[in-house]
């Protein structure tokens, strides 16, 4: 059953890459549904580093 905490939505993926997606999980002892949020958070954590480094000044005075 859910967690009650949790947001429920349904998603439509690609069947090629919801074999990947079972792949992965097995190999890691998830279930499909912790693998799909293990890899969200991973590339959500990714994309912050991304957006959180600063850009190199170009500013000789600084």
């Amino acid at each position: 059953m859910a967690s009650p905490d949790k947001k429920s939505f349904a998603l439509r993926v690609d069947p090629a890459l919801w074999t990947e997606i079972e792949r992965l999980a097995s190999a890691e002892l998830r279930s499909v549904n912790a693998q799909v949020e293990y890899l969200l958070r991973e590339a959500v954590r990714t994309r912050l580093k991304k957006v959180a480094k600063p850009k190199p000044s170009n500013d000789p005075s600084s």
